[in-house]
């Protein structure tokens, strides 16, 4: 263990990447001002249309809400990286052992990205305590009862839409050609839960966000330590290697 501190260590130092300048700073200002309009502007008729949803589009949600619930994503993420790590102790050949390590890596990427989102949501929407949409007759869009201890106060940000945005744009980064499909996906699971009532427009869009700029970060760390990612020409990370090879 102390020699794979030292290694990463050695790893960090020796990186002359530093984090990303691609207006990050932009992009945080545009985050939070959509966040903000999507609560002026949507959460007030979702909530008072909660109850008017049709039919289809609640069913719709219902089929595939659950798929942001975390544990399953934990589950797979942390297989991946135990079996990565121990095919690369065992297999015999060296390309077999590089294959391991790289499965290792995903799904240690995965598995820290999912969880540590997945915390910090958590520790925010019981620290903010924003109701949700099933008692906006009560409190409206902008009832708050910080540090509650109930689960109706918990709805800023969403925890499901804060483990899609970080799993999809974890994908993302891993596999850049397809960015667009799996940021397509995010937007429509995410949106499931207001499809079924479970949290208004605004805290959907900040979950997905903040498990978006997690998912960023951490791309950045591990490119500094030369695992995974490097930085490309446009301080972007982006796989050391490709994940699918193309025709």
């Amino acid at each position: 263990m102390q020699a794979i501190l030292t290694t990463l260590d050695r790893r960090w130092r020796r990186s002359r990447h530093g984090f990303a300048p691609s207006h990050w700073k932009i992009c945080l200002f545009l985050t939070a001002n959509i966040v903000l309009l999507s609560a002026l502007l949507f959460d007030w008729p979702v909530g008072a249309n909660i109850k008017n949803m049709a039919p289809p589009i609640h069913f719709f949600g219902k089929m595939l809400t659950n798929f942001g619930e975390s544990g399953w994503l934990i589950l797979i993420s942390a297989f991946l990286f135990f079996e990565g790590w121990a095919g690369s102790r065992l297999l015999q050949s060296a390309r077999c052992r590089c294959q391991a390590l790289r499965i290792c890596q995903i799904g240690g990427y995965l598995l820290t990205t999912i969880a540590l989102s997945g915390i910090l949501a958590n520790l925010l929407k019981r620290a903010i305590g924003r109701a949700r949409p099933t008692y906006f007759q009560d409190w409206g869009p902008f009832g708050f009862s910080p540090f509650n201890g109930h689960a109706g106060f918990e709805s800023f940000p969403s925890g499901h839409a804060t483990t899609i945005g970080a799993f999809f744009v974890a994908l993302a980064f891993l596999f850049p050609r397809y960015r667009y499909i799996f940021i397509a996906c995010a937007l429509w699971l995410a949106a499931t839960r207001v499809m079924i009532g479970a949290h208004y427009p605004s805290d959907v869009i900040a979950g997905l966000a903040l498990g978006g700029w997690f998912s960023f970060m951490m791309a950045i760390v591990y490119s500094r330590y030369g695992l995974l990612f490097r930085i490309g020409e446009t301080s972007w990370p982006i796989p050391r290697l490709p994940l699918l090879k193309g025709k």
